[in-house]
């Protein structure tokens, strides 16, 4: 894989990575979500509070549909469209900062670590930039597109970026050099962004197959079978890992034990959606156009929300509050302990994107090629 640099040396990009405060964790706060999902583990929740009656503050358009999710930090929104741009925003008034232009469309959710912006394209390539001005640090290639948001791990000291690829592989990335530590193979295509968790990372693609692997090394430690494939991230929460597969079924896996802890099956539609671990709760859109409250233990369900169209959006939970879009063109908010809805905005066309959630806002974008802003005026 090729790596290519456009700064004067890596003292620069040491820089842009030390004032981040990854050497201690990048700790998600009420002020920031600097990655899809909000964590490294992918859990989709925060502590940040939201109105129960949110308003629109502004939009943004961009030149094409915006299918990837935000990230959040230091003020600034970074969202990518399928007119090829990554954009940053300012998040008080989503006027735009700038603007990074890649070959094909930006699918993937950004990865922020300190003031570096990681992404995948369409056109193959993970992209680091400088979060204050866009301009370009490295470009790593692998075999084909990119779709899922890019995570993080620290290993002996360094930062390493872990994405996956449509080239069926896994790949870990120096974020300091933009060169390759390692390249694990699925054997088949990766939709979804990796789950870390200390020193592992767990990921499901096309190959219909669970992969526990080491971050250090990329060697694989487990492997379970998923049944079918899995489109979109899974969530690891009380050593536990939660996600869902095309072909109906929602699964809970024991990774203490090495086995299924349960399934959960109600119609035949699968599960694109990512979920998000709240407590003794887990949460998931569905293509029977519902969101699914489950309990972790044994995978019952508490309740069900129906939308009008299939739910691809990924549910983010901001205390007692869920919020979510539907391919309906509504975003939702409904209540977590009940799941009836609190609140919804019509934005007329299909929403894929997942929200960014900080205190008072979140960041949401649609098929209508526009970013939006609700939250307390």
């Amino acid at each position: 894989m090729k790596t290519s640099w456009t700064m004067k040396g890596a003292i620069s990009l040491a820089a842009l990575l030390c004032g981040s405060g990854l050497h201690s964790g990048q700790a998600q706060t009420t002020d920031t979500w600097p990655m899809f999902r909000g964590n490294p583990a992918l859990t989709g929740t925060t502590s940040a509070k939201l109105p129960a009656k949110p308003a629109l503050l502004w939009t943004f358009k961009t030149g094409g549909p915006v299918k990837s999710s935000a990230a959040i930090a230091k003020g600034r929104v970074f969202i990518g469209s399928d007119d090829g741009h990554l954009y940053s925003l300012d998040l008080r008034e989503g006027k735009k900062i700038w603007a990074f232009k890649t070959e094909n469309s930006v699918e993937a959710p950004p990865l922020v670590m300190g003031d570096l912006v990681v992404f995948g394209s369409v056109d193959g390539n993970l992209y680091a930039v400088s979060a204050k001005e866009g301009a370009l640090v490295w470009k790593y290639a692998t075999g084909d597109k990119i779709i899922g948001g890019a995570n993080y791990a620290r290993v002996d000291g360094r930062e390493l970026v872990l994405v996956g690829s449509y080239d069926n592989h896994l790949h870990g990335v120096d974020a300091l050099t933009g060169k390759s530590n390692w390249v694990y193979d699925t054997g088949n295509y990766l939709n979804g962004a990796p789950a870390v968790l200390e020193d592992r990372a767990y990921f499901a693609g096309c190959d219909a197959i669970m992969h526990v692997i080491s971050v250090r090394d990329g060697q694989q430690i487990q492997q379970f079978d998923a049944g079918a494939y899995v489109p979109g991230s899974m969530a690891i929460a009380g050593n536990r890992a939660f996600f869902g597969q095309a072909e109906s079924a929602f699964l809970c896996v024991d990774l203490a034990k090495g086995t299924n802890a349960w399934t959960y099956k109600d119609k035949l539609f699968g599960y694109f959606s990512s979920p998000a671990v709240a407590g003794e709760r887990v949460l998931v859109g569905g293509r029977d156009k519902r969101l699914h409250c489950l309990n972790v233990q044994n995978g019952q369900a508490f309740w069900t929300f129906s939308a009008r169209g299939k739910v691809d959006s990924s549910p983010v939970v901001a205390g007692d509050q869920v919020v979510v879009g539907s391919d309906d063109g509504f975003v939702y908010m409904v209540s977590l302990s009940g799941g009836k809805q609190i609140w919804s905005y019509e934005i007329g066309q299909s929403i894929n994107s997942s929200p960014a959630v900080v205190e008072g806002r979140f960041v949401i974008g649609s098929d209508d090629h526009s970013v939006y802003c609700f939250g307390a005026q």
